[in-house]
C-alpha cells in the first residue's frame, strides 16, 4: 500500500505535464487520472486498518490513509469527473486541464497529510492552481478576483506556517499529534490559517466572492473539493485529540448558522450558492466522525448546482422569474435542491440524518436553525418558471457534456 499510496499522488502531476507537452491527451489523461483516484479510494474502503507512511521520521513528516480519507479522495475523484464531462465540448485548451490535474493531485495530498509541513506544501500548490484556473478567461474581473485569491490565501498559509514552526519548536517534530502541549499560539496561527483556507466561520466570508466570479467549470471544483482542502485538517485535529474536539465543533455550528443566514437573503445563484457552500461546511466540522460522508454528498450536489447555474439565462433571482428555464434543467435543478435540503430518498437525506445523530445536545437546536435556512433559500430554486421549449433567453446551448457530469 506504501508504493501504491506515493505512486497514486505522484501520477497526477506527472500526467500534467504530459498533458501540457502532447495537447490531444489532455481530455482522456486527465479523465484517467479521476479513474486512478477512485480505484484508490475504494482500494481504502477495503483495507481494514488505516495505513500510515513515514517519510521522514525525524521531523515527523508522514502520511495517514483510513476511512475518513477516502471519502474526501472518491469527492474529489467524481467532482472532477464530472467537471472534465461537462467542459469536454467546450474546447478548454491542455493548459486548463493541466491545471485542473495539479489541482486535483494536490488537494488529494491534503487529504493524507499527517503533518504541518507535507499539508502546507499540498496547501501552497492549490493555491497556485485555483488561481491559474479562476484567471484562465483572462478578463479583468477574473485576473482580479484570481489576484485576490491568491493574496488572501498567501496571507492565510503564512499564519498557519507560524503555528507549525512553533509545534516544531516544541516538539521537534511537524506530525499532527504535536498539537498536543504545543503553546495556545501555535493552535491560533495554525486555526486562522486553515479557517481562512477552509472558508468556515467569519474569516471564510471572503470565499463567496471567488467561487461566485468564477467560470462555473472552476466554481464546481471551488467548492466541491478545494475548500475541504482547509476543513479536512481541522477533523482530523477534532478525531486526534479529545481536547480540540469542542473547539472544532463550535466553529462548526457557528459557520453553519453564519454561512445560511447570508444564503438565505443573497438574491444572486451563485453567491446563494457559494455562502451556502460555507454553511454545509459547518455541518461537517459539527460532526468530524461522520463529515467524511457528509463531505462527499455536498461535494457532488453543490457542484451540480454551480454547473446549472452556469446555463441558466440570469444569475438574478429576480430576472429568473421572467426566463422561463428548460423543464429538464428546471427538474435537475429541483433534484439537487431537495438533495442538499435533504429530501428522503435522496442522498443528502441519509447524510443529515446520519451527522444529526452525531451532535451534542447543545449543537441540537442551531444546526436545527441552520437545516431549515438551508431549505428556505433553495425554495428560491425550486419555483422558478420553466417551459417545455427553449425560450430566447435561453441562449446557452446545453451540451452532452453537461447531462454526463449530471448523471455523475
Amino acid at each position: 500500500m506504501t508504493n501504491l499510496t506515493v505512486a497514486w499522488i505522484a501520477i497526477p502531476f506527472v500526467l500534467g505535464f504530459i498533458i501540457y507537452l502532447i495537447p490531444q491527451t489532455a481530455r482522456f489523461l486527465a479523465l484517467g487520472v479521476t479513474l486512478l483516484s477512485t480505484g484508490y479510494a475504494l482500494q481504502v474502503f477495503f483495507t481494514a486498518s488505516p495505513v500510515e507512511i513515514q517519510l521522514l521520521d525525524s521531523f515527523g513528516v508522514s502520511l495517514a490513509v483510513d476511512q475518513l480519507s477516502g471519502f474526501f479522495i472518491i469527492t474529489n475523484a467524481i467532482v472532477t469527473a464530472a467537471v472534465i464531462f461537462y467542459c469536454w465540448p467546450t474546447g478548454k485548451s491542455a493548459f486548463f486541464y493541466m491545471n485542473m490535474v495539479f489541482l486535483h493531485g494536490s488537494v488529494n495530498a491534503t487529504f493524507i497529510c499527517a503533518d504541518f509541513i507535507s499539508l502546507y506544501v499540498a496547501l501552497e500548490v492549490i493555491s497556485i492552481a485555483s488561481f491559474l484556473l479562476i484567471t484562465y478567461t483572462r478578463t479583468d474581473r477574473s485576473i482580479w478576483v484570481g489576484l485576490r485569491y491568491l493574496f488572501v490565501s498567501n496571507v492565510a498559509m503564512l499564519f498557519y506556517l507560524v503555528g507549525a514552526v512553533l509545534v516544531y519548536q516544541a516538539h521537534h517534530s511537524f506530525n499532527f499529534i504535536g498539537l498536543e502541549g504545543s503553546p495556545p499560539e501555535a493552535l491560533a496561527f495554525i486555526f486562522l490559517g486553515l479557517l481562512a483556507k477552509g472558508g468556515i466561520f467569519v474569516s471564510g466570508l471572503w470565499l463567496p466572492l471567488t467561487h461566485s466570479e468564477s467560470d462555473s467549470p472552476v466554481s464546481a471544483l471551488l467548492s466541491g473539493v478545494v475548500v475541504k482542502a482547509g476543513v479536512f485538517p481541522l477533523a482530523r485535529f477534532a478525531l486526534l485529540l479529545d481536547e480540540l474536539n469542542p473547539i472544532v465543533r463550535f466553529f462548526g455550528v457557528g459557520t453553519a448558522v453564519l454561512g445560511v443566514a447570508y444564503a438565505v437573503f443573497e438574491k444572486d445563484t451563485k453567491r446563494m450558492l457559494a455562502f451556502h457552500t460555507i454553511s454545509q461546511l459547518g455541518f461537517v466540522l459539527a460532526a468530524p466522525a461522520v463529515g467524511g460522508f457528509y463531505a462527499l454528498t455536498h461535494g457532488l450536489v453543490k457542484s451540480a448546482l454551480f454547473l446549472i447555474a452556469g446555463i441558466l439565462p440570469s444569475r438574478s433571482f429576480k430576472e429568473l422569474h421572467y426566463k422561463p428555464i428548460p423543464t429538464s434543467i428546471w427538474i435537475a435543478l429541483i433534484l439537487a435542491s431537495f438533495s442538499i435540503s435533504g429530501f428522503p430518498l435522496l442522498s443528502g437525506f441519509g447524510a443529515k440524518v446520519l451527522t444529526s445523530k452525531n451532535f451534542l445536545p447543545w449543537q441540537v437546536v442551531a444546526m436545527n436553525i441552520a437545516a431549515l435556512g438551508t431549505a428556505i433559500s433553495f425554495a428560491k430554486f425550486i419555483f422558478l418558471p420553466h417551459t417545455q421549449e427553449t425560450t430566447e433567453h435561453h441562449s446557452k446551448k446545453v451540451q452532452w457534456g453537461f447531462w454526463v457530469a449530471m448523471a455523475l
